[in-house]
This record gives C-alpha cells, structure tokens and sequence, in this order.
C-alpha cells in the first residue's frame, strides 16, 4: 500500500473520536445552562403575566354593594383552573394553585407544573372587598429568605404570593394532575407547608449546606395592590 492510500488506523480513529467527544461535551454544558436561563426566563415572565392578571381581576370585579370594592380571587385547589366558589363570601382555603382559567392566565412554569397561588381573606373576602380601612397586618405573607427567620427580612405583610417550584418541581402539581415528590430541604419545603411565611433566595445546589433550593417567587404588596385597584382611593363600608 502506497503512503497515498494508507487509511486510518485504529489509534487515530480513538484519538479522533476522544477529540469530539470534549469538543461537545464542553459545548453541551453552556448549551444547558443556556436552554435553563431561558427557561428561567420564561417562568419569571409568566409569574409577572399571573400578577398583572390578578390585579386586572381585582380592577374588575367589585362587590354588590352601595359602594362597589374590589377583591382578589379565590385559590383553585382542585386543579381545574377555576378559582373556588365563596362560601358566606369568604374562599374556603387561601392557599393553592393559580386559578388560571378564571383569570385567562398562563397555565404552567417552563417545567410544566402549575403555579401555587397564596392570598389573605382580607383581600378575597367579597364582602365588603377592599378598602382604605384594609391595612398590612403578620398574618399577611411573609417573604424571607431562609426557613429560619424570625422576622420577614424580604417583603412583610404581603397579600399576595405566586411560586414556581422551579427546575426540579419537588412538591409541585404538574399539568398531568400528578403532585411530584416532596422537596427534601427545609427552605423547599417552607413554600408547601401552607402557612404564610415563604423563601425567597439565590439557587442552591443539593450538596449544599442549606439544601437544593431552586424556587422562582415573586409577590404583590399592599403599597402596589391598593392604588391599583383604588386609583381614586377606596371608602370604608358604610
């Protein structure tokens, strides 16, 4: 065989194939951080869209009364998207899913889970619905940033609360109705519990000292909520 016709050898080959085999994995892991960014992107998109929802729902749902007021909707708790019906005008829970049917709003984070919606009667109550005599009270949400804090050290007396379980979904409800695996760390496991403190914080990976920690969350206060939907300024019930 002439030097012109020689092929490859087995050593070349392996050596070749090793070459590409870096080259996409190092091209792979910027690739994946990328396609998560953007996923990122898109959730924090949708929970703003949830916000502005809320808001508009508020601005256009009042009580019946003298001097209509308005009010904020009911969780959804069992998954069809419909916020629950009043009982003697109070919600029946305050904490859930988005009702996002009821608000013609986006129906998932990027990861294909629903959005878990908390609120206070203060502002779902439809009667007598919100007025200058609603103030910020600690039964209100509470924003921290870790499970331990003693005082809201993000956003205090918040009364509404909107989360995406983020990348891994632990704990979430997904589109198909199945609820995923709890979460294994404390500050994961704070945004389920159903009470009304939550964990706002950077990511975390699970070998942390604090635990995986990847929940996107974000938050309507009084001071946004109540010019809002009061832009003249909201009377007291009669």
């Amino acid at each position: 065989m002439t030097p012109a016709a020689r092929g490859f050898t087995l050593i070349e080959m392996a050596i070749v194939l090793v070459i590409i085999t870096i080259l996409i994995g190092g091209l792979a892991v910027p690739l994946s951080a990328q396609i998560q960014a953007r996923r990122v992107a898109e959730t924090q998109k949708t929970l703003e869209e949830a916000k502005e929802a809320l808001i508009g729902y508020a601005m256009t749902h009042k009580t019946l009364s003298a001097t209509p007021r308005s009010y904020l909707p009911c969780p959804d708790t069992n998954g069809d998207g419909i916020e629950e019906p009043r009982v003697a005008h109070k919600c029946p829970q305050q904490s859930g899913l988005l009702p996002w049917v009821t608000l013609g709003a986006g129906t998932q984070d990027a990861w294909g889970n629903r959005l878990h919606y908390a609120t206070h009667t203060d502002v779902t109550n439809d009667s007598p619905g919100i007025d200058n005599t609603v103030t910020p009270v600690p039964s209100w949400n509470q924003v921290c940033s870790s499970n331990t804090c003693v005082a809201a050290d993000i956003a205090a007396d918040v009364p509404v609360v909107l989360v995406s379980h983020g990348p891994n979904g632990w704990g979430a409800r997904n589109v198909n109705g199945n609820t995923l695996a709890a979460p294994t760390s404390a500050n994961e496991l704070e945004n389920l519990d159903g009470d009304n403190v939550y964990v706002s914080r950077v990511p975390s990976r699970p070998d942390s000292p604090s635990g995986e920690f990847d929940d996107l969350l974000t938050w309507i206060s009084y001071s946004l909520l109540f010019p809002r939907v009061c832009p003249t300024g909201c009377l007291p019930p009669p």
